[in-house]
């Protein structure tokens, strides 16, 4: 067994020595969701009607200090890993030392609660309160002072695969196409691209994601880190 998963199995036993037995309906489908894909990290639980959500100190870099932010974010909100039935982790694009990390803390955090474990990315993230209002959507990201394009017909789906951008070329031929843009990463576009039709800039919900599940469109086998470069 790997060391970070033998060390969050003792970490979480402790934690939740002496809770008693959850009462919380399971079956319909709560979650937890951690997104560490940019400097503004966040960690949301859904427990039937109520929500929970933190932003993490992002200053803080490995697992160890992960899985402590998490375990004080539950205990702050009462929260208990025997409410929860699923975990979604975001693949990226982001720092890949981060995104692995991550993507460890919510194996072991699966394996560990028996909770199924699910991946998403920022690309399709963006884009899921427009499922089925658009015949093609293109979501677009700008990483390491790169643009980065992922393309989606109205079900998003298809094989579209994600590609590097000039910002002339976004300029010139998408400037009526229908497009995405996370709101937290709004400042590094360039303001022309900003000023472009059909430019939707979109909050990033995590309550999305169960709808996105729901579709079938997020990972369930060989989950790693989508990193661009």
């Amino acid at each position: 067994m790997p060391t970070f998963v033998f060390k969050l199995l003792i970490v979480t036993a402790k934690d939740l020595l002496g809770n008693t037995k959850s009462t919380i309906n399971r079956n319909i489908m709560n979650f937890f969701s951690i997104d560490c894909s940019t400097d503004i990290e966040s960690l949301f639980v859904k427990i039937e009607s109520k929500t929970f959500n933190k932003v993490l100190q992002s200053d803080k870099h490995n697992n160890d200090s992960l899985m402590v932010q998490i375990l004080e974010f539950f205990r702050e909100n009462d929260i208990k890993f025997e409410d929860l039935s699923q975990i979604y982790i975001n693949q990226g694009p982001g720092n890949f030392s981060r995104l692995r990390s991550s993507l460890a803390t919510a194996k072991g955090i699966s394996l560990s609660k028996n909770l199924k474990l699910f991946g998403y990315n920022t690309f399709i993230w963006s884009c899921a309160n427009f499922f089925n209002k658009s015949n093609f959507i293109y979501s677009f990201i700008k990483f390491r002072n790169k643009y980065f394009i992922k393309k989606f017909d109205s079900k998003l789906g298809g094989s579209f695969a994600v590609e590097e951008i000039e910002r002339n070329e976004i300029i010139k031929k998408y400037d009526n196409k229908f497009k995405v843009i996370p709101k937290n990463l709004e400042d590094q576009f360039d303001e022309k691209i900003l000023k472009l039709n059909n430019l939707a800039v979109v909050d990033l919900n995590h309550n999305v994601l169960e709808f996105l599940r729901l579709k079938g469109l997020l990972d369930e086998e060989f989950i790693k880190p989508l990193y661009i470069s």
